[in-house]
């Protein structure tokens, strides 16, 4: 915001836009609050190919299941432009497959207490595959305290031939 680039944000929690929006008029006066929803990942208010960089961070991981992480995916793949960068931080079971406990399907109980939707690298190749994206960056894991495990997945979308 304070290099002046124009940004985006929505958010489930209206505290969490009315937040945003505080620090965007501290920081960027000129950035207008409206950038700032709230509204749901799998029903984006952008048109088709709206951004050049669409950042998804510590959301992902609260799908409740496969339709809804893949939904929440291909609806933020809808709005980056071609030649766009996907990145996402969410948790994963990569590093700490031994501490976690399937409770079903995707959804794990963490060494922290906490139930999320976890990811593994099959799955996001697999995904990435069905986009048509293109790694940028090979996928990375921290392990933050044998607690949980945080993974960011790099895409490319390609551009028009």
């Amino acid at each position: 915001m304070r290099c002046g680039a124009d940004v985006f944000g929505v958010d489930a929690d209206p505290s969490q836009i009315d937040r945003i929006q505080a620090v965007a008029a501290r920081f960027a006066p000129n950035l207008p609050a409206s950038n700032f929803r709230v509204g749901r990942l799998t029903e984006l208010p952008f048109p088709d190919a709206y951004f050049n960089a669409v950042v998804c961070s510590a959301v992902l991981h609260f799908a409740e299941d496969e339709p809804e992480f893949e939904d929440m995916v291909a609806e933020m793949w809808r709005i980056l432009s071609s030649g766009g960068i996907f990145f996402a931080r969410l948790a994963s079971t990569i590093g700490i497959e031994d501490q976690v406990r399937r409770l079903e399907h995707r959804r794990h109980r963490l060494p922290d207490g906490t139930d999320r939707f976890l990811v593994d690298e099959e799955y996001l190749l697999r995904i990435t595959s069905q986009l048509g994206g293109e790694l940028l960056d090979p996928i990375k894991t921290t392990v933050v305290q044998n607690l949980r495990a945080m993974t960011t997945w790099v895409l490319g979308k390609a551009g028009e031939a």
